[in-house]
């Protein structure tokens, strides 16, 4: 029962993170676009 638990978890955190949509994607795709505004701002 816990080893079915412990990859179920595993299951939705890759789901959660990975993929286009994904937490890491989202986090790079705002960084970029921070950068973006940075960049814009400098004289």
């Amino acid at each position: 029962m816990t080893v079915l638990l412990l990859i179920t978890v595993v299951l939705i955190y890759e789901q959660v993170v990975g993929g286009n949509d994904g937490a890491t994607e989202q986090l790079k795709q705002s960084g970029e676009h921070m950068g973006g505004s940075i960049r814009r701002m400098s004289p």
